[in-house]
């Protein structure tokens, strides 16, 4: 191993003479912290006992040093990355340095303690090694897994409460608790626990990410021991400073200026109208700042992310637009000045509910942030976002087992995806979803007693542009028992935008009871809206934002749409000025082109 000596800068403040590792060790160090991060998503995935971790993997895995301070992640839901480290640090700041032994593992779900809402459980053990003056063992890393929980106990089944007046209704609040004392486990903790959870499986989620924590030390713990503490710990320093570096280079690459854009959440789940978020995003030379200064103050509105989800959301946003290869670890994060006033939707105070506030307007983030960007980096303002609402849920008694159930409609579903410059949207979600999928109906048929008749793209949903966003999806779901639905919906009123001159997508619509002599249309929220055996649930997923103005799409790449059922006959002249002739039935589409060339003029010099 190649060492130098430099003059640098401490992470303690000061300047210190210190040893630095070469780079092929740090990236080799950083490569195998990442894939730890991996293994332990994947334990998670192959041990939790409910299909939103064991089928949909809303999981996350990260590594942080013993100040708290990220050094690695795994591939997972991006909001994650950053409301999976600041519990820790609070853990940390609360409890002490001294109270993390060596084979300790703690849990924490709080939203007001760097969370982002309740059902999000972060478990974290720490990893010790070999202090190379003293000999004496020390915390060297911290190993935090962080996963999506069914339930919250509290007033509502399935973690959502949407309409609590304050956050202590939407369920129970674990700042931290250790669960693992020793090595040996806390049965009073893990107890009380599962008695203030309604899910029966709870508990094997939660042991599934102790597990996963504890492989994750014991990994780390022999990477320790086979590259020594001093050589971890300056290969962390080492990736932090680099990520920091690249950072600031690609931000020093785009023009400077001042530029601020408006989104808006259709409503909350009370049903007040149009809350909005303003970003103003300032680019200085290598300096950026993203200040949600004038984002709504209501303090009537039910709509609220918290600073650690709205920050998690940002970073989304931004490491979207950046170059792929800088690592995601403490010195990228720590580059974006964030300037969330308290108060505001966006950072709220600690006695406001935010079960439904981490969706909406904290997925929003995204598409402020691209709206705001997408003059100015045209390649790369690509909202990060979805426009979902909160999972639909349906509880009753499952006929087969004579047991309660709360299935949260986590079927494949596709929508939302926006289009970038230079390619049509494609996949079934966005990314701000990460590597979440959802279970296939045949598995949940067999869980839930449900059968889905439909899954199917919906033609003329994706939004027009040069390159054309996803069609969303429309969806049906026979229920097999008496039920009750509870849910909330958005992107009805305001749906996934359009960027550059792209258009937008087609808005989300749900009904409950559909096709029958009593439909219920959701407007806002649906509190437990009951459903008779037999009846149907119907959701019209949206579709994602076009890029570009569509009178610049390719008309073979239109016809190719039309063949492919993504967009209708009838919408072609209308939204790309194309025009076809021939039929449809009998394949024998064809492009005019010279009828299309003359509309195509017509509009541009309307």
């Amino acid at each position: 191993m190649n060492v130098d000596l430099v003059q640098l800068a401490g992470h303690r403040g000061r300047l210190q003479e210190q040893p630095v590792v070469d780079q092929v060790t740090a990236e080799v160090l950083r490569g195998a912290m990442e894939t730890v991060c991996f293994e332990m998503a994947t334990y998670v995935s192959r041990t939790a006992t409910t299909p939103i971790l064991n089928q949909s993997n809303e999981r996350n895995a990260t590594i942080l040093d013993g100040k708290g301070r990220l050094a690695a992640l795994s591939v997972g839901i991006p909001q994650f990355m950053l409301t999976s480290t600041l519990p820790v640090r609070f853990a940390l700041e609360y409890l002490g340095v001294d109270e993390f032994h060596e084979g300790d593992v703690f849990a924490a779900n709080d939203p007001y303690h760097g969370g982002g809402h309740l059902p999000d459980y972060n478990v974290f053990a720490p990893v010790f090694g070999d202090d190379p003056v003293t000999g004496e063992r020390r915390m060297v890393l911290i190993a935090s897994i962080q996963c999506h929980h069914g339930d919250t106990g509290g007033n509502v089944p399935g973690g959502y409460n949407v309409t609590a007046n304050d956050i202590w209704g939407e369920g129970v609040r674990w700042p931290v608790v250790k669960v693992i004392d020793l090595g040996v486990e806390r049965r009073d903790v893990l107890y009380a626990m599962a008695a203030n959870n309604r899910l029966p499986d709870y508990i094997g989620d939660l042991r599934a990410q102790i597990g996963a924590a504890q492989l994750a030390a014991d990994r780390l713990g022999t990477m320790i021991d086979r590259y020594r503490v001093d050589t971890v710990e300056q290969s962390v320093d080492y990736m932090i400073d680099y990520a920091a570096r690249r950072f600031r280079e690609e931000v020093s690459a785009w023009p400077d200026g001042v530029y601020e854009a408006d989104a808006y959440v259709d409503h909350d789940p009370l049903g007040n109208p149009d809350i909005r978020l303003h970003v103003k995003i300032t680019v200085d030379g290598e300096n950026l700042t993203i200040d949600y200064t004038g984002s709504d103050t209501r303090d009537e509105i039910q709509a609220w992310s918290t600073y650690g989800n709205t920050r998690g959301y940002t970073v989304g946003q931004i490491a979207s637009m950046m170059d792929p290869e800088i690592p995601k670890n403490e010195g990228f994060f720590d580059q974006i000045k964030l300037v969330v006033p308290p108060g505001c939707v966006l950072n709220p105070h600690s006695t406001k509910p935010v079960s439904a506030g981490t969706h909406h307007p904290g997925a929003d983030v995204g598409e402020v942030i691209a709206v705001a960007m997408q003059d100015v980096l045209p390649d790369k303002a690509v909202p990060q976002t979805y426009k979902t609402g909160i999972p639909t849920i349906i509880v009753g008694v499952d006929p087969r087992t004579g047991q309660s159930f709360t299935d949260h409609s986590a079927e494949v579903y596709a929508g939302w995806c926006n289009a970038g410059k230079g390619m049509d949207a494609w996949g079934a979600q966005n990314a701000s979803f990460g590597n979440l999928w959802k279970a296939t109906a045949e598995i949940n048929e067999s869980l839930f007693p449900h059968v889905q008749w439909s899954r199917d793209y919906r033609t003329d949903s994706g939004g027009p542009g040069q390159w054309r966003g996803l069609c969303g999806s429309h969806y049906e779901k026979e229920v097999l028992t008496d039920a009750k639905v509870y849910t909330y919906v958005v992107g009805m009123k305001y749906p996934m935008p359009g960027i550059c001159g792209g258009q937008p997508g087609e808005p989300n619509k749900m009904v409950i009871r559909y096709g029958s002599d009593d439909p219920f249309p959701v407007q806002h929220t649906a509190e437990w809206v009951p459903i008779a055996a037999g009846q149907r649930v119907m959701y019209d997923y949206g579709g994602g934002g076009g890029w570009g103005d569509p009178l610049d799409r390719d008309p073979q790449a239109v016809l190719d749409d039309v063949l492919d059922e993504y967009v209708s006959v009838e919408r072609v002249e209308r939204d790309y000025g194309v025009v076809l002739r021939g039929s449809l039935e009998h394949l024998t589409l064809e492009i005019d082109h010279d009828a299309t060339k003359r509309l195509r003029a017509a509009r541009r010099t309307a």
